[in-house]
This record gives structure tokens, sequence and C-alpha cells, in this order.
């Protein structure tokens, strides 16, 4: 069991020691592992080589649809976005509200970073709210710091819920009982990680002083109409009602009573631009994502007469040829990415953008995702071949025999490093998503609670991942300082791993 246990585990530290150590980019690196899981599949775990290859291909399958589409349309509908302007505007509107920057960060960092990861995800809830806040005069390193350490619990619900609908396929659990199982876990760090953030902006804890109030309902206002929207409507738009409510109560807010920062010790000069913004000009620019959330209300089971003919649409096959064989299904209509790819070029053209730019823009969208894609691939297809020859099973034995009833406690853990490794919560869903569910089995815990568990604890390792501190330091200019962010988002990540942990441990009990 422990030479298993060793063997199993060689493709997932290849991954760390390639990333982490020698930097290898993940397109060159994901696909060597992919090799050595295959080669250890055969001839270590005695795979069948047909069965090996077919579940190789049924990891491509996944990968390309409907996961890579998602990913190609939230970032297109963000390139879209910067073309006409719509999210310079929103930007504006963002920045004209208060003086207070402990408020600015819950407006960008936290409420306006919160929804654009629900949107589109692809590190945009970092670059553009850590860009904004660097060009108001925040240091460039703080902003890359509270953007990474904000951009944590959003991303469970982001892309429009990729990481929860990747979660559950690769799982095969229910999706909307997975979601607000989810919702449930990472309510009270939602609520926690505002006040967090007004602490580092106010460098001690006394500059929660006067805003205790906006704080709190920046963080309810996220928490709870997540929770709501995940028990009813699954998981492609909790992550985006959250952050839109909770952007919106702030702003409210903030407007009526914090315009001008009560405390001169937390103004910040703000050059105010003068541009009249009409009703007209906002509905414009907010259009692409009022219609992503029409269109996936108006197509999902809330209403069946719409709902049921178009979900017919699809194909099922059987790619994997083992015996725990289930069946591919491809739903041609009825998926975030085809909604989110058709809102994209209805709200272009209302907009006034020719059909031609906008198919221009999209296929330059695809030609800058290559690179992305090989790495979800290669880690899907991973996942898959690690799954169905009993490599998971081998790792998940040994955690669960040296933890026992402990388990519950180290589960986030392995979320985080899965994050941490690869730079995505979808990822790490996709490469110890299967793990968590065969532990629950073996310890006798429902597998939605250590599934879910999961991506608790790849929420906080995203804010310690070497690809998100990539991507806040490129949005603010900065060379040479991960070393000096990693240090400051690291000691947030560990106390939020080890609160996952508690509310994991003791929330087992209540979801038995």
């Amino acid at each position: 069991m422990y030479l298993y246990f060793v063997i199993a585990c060689i493709p997932i530290l290849w991954i760390m020691v390639s990333l982490g150590k020698f930097k290898i980019p993940g397109y060159k690196a994901c696909p060597t592992a992919l090799l050595i899981t295959f080669l250890l599949a055969i001839f270590v775990w005695k795979m069948n080589v047909k069965e090996a290859i077919t579940s190789v291909l049924e990891g491509f399958a996944l990968a390309l649809w409907p996961i890579i589409l998602i990913i190609i349309a939230a970032v297109f509908i963000y390139n879209l976005s910067e073309y006409t302007g719509s999210m310079k505007t929103i930007k504006n509107i963002m920045t004209g509200v208060t003086n207070d920057k402990r408020i600015l960060v819950l407006i960008l960092a936290w409420g306006f970073g919160g929804f654009l990861e629900a949107v589109s995800g692809m590190g945009t809830a970092v670059t553009i709210p850590a860009s904004v806040l660097a060009g108001l005069g925040f240091q460039p390193v703080f902003a890359a710091i509270i953007c990474l350490i904000a951009n944590t619990t959003s991303t469970a619900f982001g892309a429009i819920g990729l990481p929860v609908t990747t979660l559950a396929k690769v799982t095969s659990l229910d999706i909307h009982k997975l979601s607000y199982i989810i919702s449930i876990q990472l309510a009270p760090l939602i609520i926690i990680i505002p006040f967090i953030l007004i602490m580092l902006t106010g460098k001690n804890i006394k500059a929660i002083k006067g805003v205790i109030g906006i704080t709190l309902v920046s963080g309810l206002g996220f928490a709870i109409p997540q929770i709501i929207v995940a028990k009813y409507f699954g998981g492609e738009l909790p992550g985006v009602v959250g952050g839109a409510i909770s952007m919106a109560l702030t702003i409210f807010i903030a407007e009526k009573y914090y315009k001008e920062a009560k405390d001169d010790k937390y103004v910040i000069q703000i050059v105010q631009n003068n541009e009249k913004l009409s009703i007209k000009k906002i509905i414009l620019a907010w259009s692409p994502f009022i219609l992503i959330f029409l269109f996936i209300i108006i197509f999902s089971p809330f209403c069946p007469h719409i709902y049921k003919p178009l979900s017919n649409i699809k194909t099922s096959i059987y790619i994997y040829k083992g015996i725990d064989s289930k069946p591919y299904t491809c739903y041609w209509i009825i998926n975030p990415g085809t909604l989110i790819i058709i809102a994209s070029y209805i709200s272009g053209l209302i907009q006034g953008v020719s059909l031609k730019k906008i198919t221009s823009i999209f296929w330059e969208t695809i030609k800058e995702m290559y690179k992305p894609a090989i790495t979800i691939i290669s880690i899907i297809a991973l996942a898959k071949i690690m799954g169905y020859s009993g490599m998971i099973k081998s790792i998940a034995e040994i955690l669960v025999l040296a933890t026992g009833t402990y388990y519950p406690f180290i589960s986030p853990i392995i979320g985080a490093l899965g994050t941490f490794v690869t730079g995505s919560d979808t990822s790490s869903n996709i490469l110890f998503g299967e793990l968590q569910v065969e532990a629950a089995k073996s310890v006798g815990i429902n597998p939605y609670w250590l599934a879910a568990s999961n991506i608790l604890g790849a929420t906080g390792g995203k804010m310690i991942s070497p690809q998100s501190i990539a991507v806040a330091t490129a949005a603010t200019g900065l060379t040479d300082s991960e070393g000096k962010i990693l240090s400051s988002t690291v000691k947030i990540c560990l106390i939020y791993v080890l609160v996952g942990g508690i509310i994991v441990f003791l929330g087992r009990y209540i979801f038995a």
C-alpha cells in the first residue's frame, strides 16, 4: 500500500517540482506528467492499454467541451468589453463613489473583483482591480497583495461556476447539492475576508473603526445571495449574483454615508474623471453581464419549457471502455460557454460593433488560449487516468490511514496544494476531486462535504499560486517583487486554510 502511494504521487510531485522549482511552463510540464501517469497506470497498476487510451480520450473530450469553451467565452467577453470601452466606463463608475481608501478596497478589490471573477476568471479579477488601485495612488505591491487576498472565496464559482461544474463532472455528484454545500462552507470566510482587507489597508486592527457596518454588509451581501442562488439554480450564477449584490450594496452605502472619509489618514486623492455618464451608456457598459445573467436564468431548469427541449440537443457517447464507463454528454446549447458567446455577440452588436470585428476578437481570443488549453487538457486527462486506474484510490487509502477521523481537517490543505501547483481552482478540483470523494467513503463522511472542502482549500491556495502572483505583478507593473508578495500572502493563506479545516472538521456532523 505504501509503495503504491509513493508511486501514485510521482505525477503530482512532478507537477509541483517542474512548475514550482524549475519554473517549467504548464503547457510543457503537464503533458509530461500525463505521459508519466499513462506509463505508471499500464506498468504498475496493470491497466489495459485500450482502457488507458480511452480514459485519456475522455479527458480530452471533457476538457474541450465545456471547460475550455467556457474559458474562451469568459476571456472573449472581457476582451470585447475592453474594445467597446465598457470596461473603462465600469471603472469610472467604481472610482467616483468615495475617497476613503478602505471603502475603495471593498468596492474594487472585493465587490468588483468578485464579480469579475464570477463572470470571467482567468486573472481578470486581479489584473483589473489591481491596476485601477495602483492608478488611484495605492502602492503597487499593496494593490497586488490586497487583490490576491480578495480573489479567494470568489474563485469557487468563478468563470460562470466552472470550478464547481467541473468538480461535479469529475466526481459524478449532483451540481445543485454540491453548489449549496460549497456556498455554506465558504460563508464564514466570505464574511471574514472583507474585515481582513480593511485591516490590511489601514495597517492595523483599528482600521475597522467606523466602517464595521459597511464591511459586514459587503460580506453578508455576497454570502447570503450566493447560498440562495446555489441552492436553487446550481453552480453557474452564485458568484455573479453574490458579487453584483455585494458591490451594489457597498456602493449604495458608500455614496450615502462615506462619500468623504471621516478620518484624514484614510483619505486618498482621486483625480476625478469629468466624463458625464448617461443612463444609456451605463446600461450599455453592463449589457454583456446583464445578458449573461438573463440567459443563464432563461435557459436553466427554472424555465422548464425552454430548458427541456434545448437540453435534448446533445450528444452522448461512451468513450472510456472500462467497467466503470459512464457516457460523456455534450450539451450544445445548454452550457455556459455557448450562452456567454451568444451574449457577447448580441451585446457587441447592440454597442455598434460590426459582426466581422466581434468575430475577429473571438478568433484572437481563441489563439491566445492555446497554451492554457494544453495545460488543462493534460491535467484533466491525467486526472481521468489516475481515477480509472486506481491511483487516486491508492493515495486516498494512505491519507485516510494516516489521519483517520481527522482527515476532514487536512482536506482543504490538499485543495490549496492543488491550486498552488496548477494556479487554477478548476485544475485543483480535477486533480484531487476524486481523491476527496474516495477519502469520504473510507472515513464514512458525506462525499459532498469533502468534495466541497477541496474547493474551500483551493480558493485559499489561489493567493499563493505563482501563476496568480505573476498575473498580479504584471497588472501593477512590478518586477522582481514576487517573493515580497508571496511572503505577505502566505501568512493569510495559512490562517485561511486552518479556519477552513476547522469549518470542514466541525461541519461534517451537520451534513452527515
